[in-house]
């Protein structure tokens, strides 16, 4: 645990470096319009509706202000479990578009411990490849370490409507490791994003999940 300890004192030293100083300090000359216009934020809920198992519900923060993310989670590692995050932004591309955030964050409840993850996101025209992982070191043992990944291959038509896969790698519902995978469909209007997705269809652990977000 001293290397992750270690590497959550960098990446703190590093975000603060930068607030007080450093390459980012000419944001903090900006006006108040423009800081409030480089802010986003985002709230969604996501219904698992699992076949011979729990049902349960994983509610999603996250907050973006220029380089900077934060992200929080309830029930997504496990049952009766919190996690947070801090990140950093970048992006880069035209005709390939891609967005990343690194990131650390700590996890706590039922489980305890150190996540360093990830969220990218490449978009080709209408396609568009999403996935966020995160690798969990249990405080505890060894034996509860993890690497959680949602993963999301989607075509995008008439600017509203997406249809695509879904790769969901998770320890929610119990010690097993639980790869499912299945179809996704998607709604926008305005600002709230409905999507719905069939994990492991026609399988006795099949899952649907429906996700609503709402984006500010």
């Amino acid at each position: 645990m001293s290397r992750i300890a270690t590497m959550c004192v960098m990446i703190t030293g590093f975000a603060t470096s930068t607030l007080l100083g450093g390459e980012a300090a000419p944001m903090l000359e900006t006006s108040k319009e423009a800081e409030e216009s480089s802010t986003s934020y985002s709230l969604s809920i996501a219904t698992y509706l699992v076949q011979n198992g729990r049902d349960y519900a994983n509610p999603t923060f996250t907050l973006d202000r220029g380089w900077f993310h934060f992200e929080s989670r309830y029930n997504y590692e496990s049952l009766k479990t919190g996690s947070a995050f801090i990140g950093y932004n970048f992006s880069f591309g035209d005709k390939l578009a891609i967005e990343a955030a690194p990131m650390i964050g700590g996890v706590f409840g039922d489980i305890t411990g150190i996540a360093p993850g990830y969220t990218i996101s490449v978009t080709w025209k209408a396609i568009e490849l999403w996935t966020q992982g995160e690798y969990f070191f249990d405080a505890g043992t060894s034996s509860g370490n993890f690497f959680y990944n949602w993963t999301e291959l989607s075509y995008t038509a008439f600017e509203r409507y997406r249809i695509g896969l879904v790769l969901d790698r998770t320890k929610a519902l119990g010690e097993n490791v639980d790869v499912r995978r299945g179809p996704l469909i998607g709604f926008t209007y305005k600002k709230v994003d409905f999507s719905a997705y069939w994990l492991s269809p026609g399988s006795t652990d099949g899952t649907f999940v429906f996700a609503v977000t709402l984006n500010f």
